[in-house]
């Protein structure tokens, strides 16, 4: 079932389908219920990011004052999607797996990091950041922003294909970024303090 739902929600087959979906995943992870048809859209299309494209280890929406809205970080209380493989939660050195804590860590980060740049381009009159991406050894993490000043970070594996994944990051900020309303951001805020 959810080797079908990227092809019909990317050939546009009518947003019943694409609602029917989200609300299926979300209400089979225990997710989702009582969520508005927004939440389960944007749920599903998270969904969609980490399960479709490969490298990803986890990914988080945080809103523009640094809370997460958003998380597939299988670590994390509030998981809206199933465990990643192996290769997601590796250890690292030290015994540690997959990134280091919970979805409020990356949301962190990702607040963080787009903070600095944010300064960095004030101070050199660079205009609007547009993508920050970190290279380590062990993985990589890319921060975009979405319309209403909330931010999207991934982290992904050091062997991911940067390209694959900065467009599948396009394409979710173009998706996601109409429907962020304050009435839905309330929402989402909501339901990761619910499940924490």
């Amino acid at each position: 079932m959810n080797a079908q739902a990227p092809t019909e929600h990317g050939q546009g087959h009518g947003q019943e389908q694409e609602q029917g979906q989200g609300q299926r995943q979300g209400q089979g992870q225990g997710q989702g219920q009582g969520l508005s048809s927004q939440a389960r859209n944007l749920h599903w299309l998270l969904t969609n990011l980490v399960d479709e494209v490969p490298g990803i280890r986890s990914v988080v929406v945080v809103s523009s004052d640094g809370l997460p809205l958003l998380s597939s970080d299988p670590a994390g209380p509030a998981t809206t999607t199933a465990p990643r493989p192996a290769t997601t939660t590796a250890p690292r050195p030290g015994g540690r797996s997959g990134p280091r804590g919970a979805d409020a860590d990356l949301a962190t980060i990702v607040s963080g990091l787009a903070s600095l740049t944010r300064g960095a381009a004030d101070l050199m009159d660079g205009g609007t950041v547009k993508q920050t991406m970190v290279t380590m050894d062990e993985g990589s993490l890319f921060v975009v922003s979405i319309s209403d000043g909330s931010l999207l970070g991934v982290h992904a594996t050091p062997d991911c294909d940067m390209n694959v994944i900065a467009y599948h990051m396009a394409l979710f900020v173009g998706r996601a970024g109409h429907v962020l309303t304050p009435e839905l951001r309330s929402e989402l805020r909501q339901s990761m303090e619910y499940a924490g």
